[in-house]
């Protein structure tokens, strides 16, 4: 069980880099001016390999985190917490490829100010997981 959770940490820990880094790429696309094609696309490439290369790393995250959630058991209010912030993060990851898509259609008119609150929503939810497993309050 313990490589279980070994490799759940290791898998959260690179989801995690994605999503740190995919919204810092939207506050620079958010900066691009209109007539900066190249840097634009270029961009766009960048965050959609990001994406196709985070949201694997997301899946077996959650599934190796199910794995231990099934040999450990389901106790705690702590986990029930838990739980529902890794609900917000999946909810979190999807929005990221709704405003993905919404770059690409060139629909998105959110300002890098947006972006740059956006992007530390996912430290915040890590502070949380990372309390409440360490210390279990409830």
């Amino acid at each position: 069980m313990l490589v279980v959770k070994a490799l759940h940490i290791s898998l959260v820990v690179a989801w995690f880099a994605g999503l740190f880094y995919l919204p810092r790429i939207y506050v620079n696309l958010a900066m691009v001016p209109a007539a900066s094609v190249a840097e634009r696309e270029r961009l766009l490439l960048m965050a959609g390999k990001l994406y196709r290369f985070m949201t694997p790393l997301g899946g077996l995250a959650l599934a190796f985190g199910v794995w231990l959630w099934l040999g450990y058991g389901f106790s705690g209010g702590w986990l029930h917490a838990k739980l529902a912030l890794v609900g917000l993060l999946v909810a979190y990851h999807w929005h990221c490829g709704v405003l993905l898509r919404a770059f690409r259609a060139g629909t998105d008119g959110r300002s890098h100010v947006w972006f740059r609150f956006y992007n530390e929503m996912p430290v915040l939810v890590l502070f949380a997981v990372v309390f409440l497993v360490v210390l279990k309050p409830f």
